[in-house]
């Protein structure tokens, strides 16, 4: 992970923004010795129904799941 000044982040943001686009490299913005932001490419996140796609029809429920459950 690279690591730049604020100051230099603002002299050369679209360059940085290239390198995190074009290779994938995250960038960690510093304000002196402490961490600011973080640059990193964009991720989409995945949907309820793709993050378990490979269990549907595989769980077995043996009750009501709306059932109240009293402790």
């Amino acid at each position: 992970m690279k690591t730049v000044d604020k100051s230099q982040l603002t002299a050369q943001l679209l360059e940085f923004l290239q390198l995190v686009e074009l290779e994938g490299e995250e960038i960690l913005v510093m304000d002196g010795n402490k961490p600011v932001v973080r640059i990193s490419q964009y991720e989409k996140s995945l949907s309820t129904e793709e993050l378990f796609k490979d269990m549907r029809g595989k769980v077995k429920y043996f009750e009501d799941l709306t059932t109240p459950t009293f402790i």
